[in-house]
């Protein structure tokens, strides 16, 4: 069996078909069909694929595009906690930037719970609150630029703020009317 990124590409293409599509109507960024191996999956790890594809530009012009894809059947999620009249926020280390950000949580999902539960583990996780109650936002897309994944986004109310996620890089939360 082939085993080299062009191969793993073409695999792809046949698997979730979807991730390889055109909407119709003008101005769109088509992927090429032919050659298949021009496309390359460059890494692939349990949360994250990064693909080249071969690519026709509106204008005619063929070029190359990276994305991102996450081989998670769930979409992450994300949750603004509201504590009072203020949303509580986090600063979190990011690898990626190398800086601190004052963020909501959010996280990858787990399969099989509801998203609403999924919402709940990572409130429980990164800042140690149960929520008393989630209201469900709809589906955004964080970075449409080079991320292909949806978010699912939820509003929590919380009573308070326990005990931080230290090991992900999370040093301190605070309500943004603080």
């Amino acid at each position: 069996m082939d085993h080299t990124p062009e191969s793993a590409y073409a695999h792809l293409r046949d698997t979730p078909p979807a991730w390889f599509l055109t909407p119709p109507g003008d101005g769109a960024i088509s992927i090429m069909r032919r050659p298949m191996t021009e496309g390359q999956v460059i890494y692939r790890d349990k949360w994250w694929m990064l693909l080249q594809d071969p690519v026709v530009f509106p204008d005619g012009q063929q070029g190359r595009y990276l994305r991102m894809v996450s081989p998670q059947v769930e979409p992450g999620v994300a949750v603004l906690p509201l504590l009072g009249g203020d949303v509580v926020l986090i600063e979190h280390f990011r690898h990626a930037t190398r800086a601190w950000h004052w963020e909501i949580p959010r996280g990858g999902a787990t399969a099989g719970p509801a998203h609403a539960d999924n919402a709940a583990k990572e409130l429980r996780e990164e800042i140690g609150a149960p929520a008393a109650e989630f209201i469900d936002l709809g589906t955004v897309h964080p970075d449409t630029g080079i991320l292909a994944d949806a978010v699912q986004l939820y509003a929590a109310r919380i009573d308070t703020v326990g005990e931080l996620e230290r090991g992900e890089g999370i040093r301190r939360a605070g309500a943004s009317g603080s």
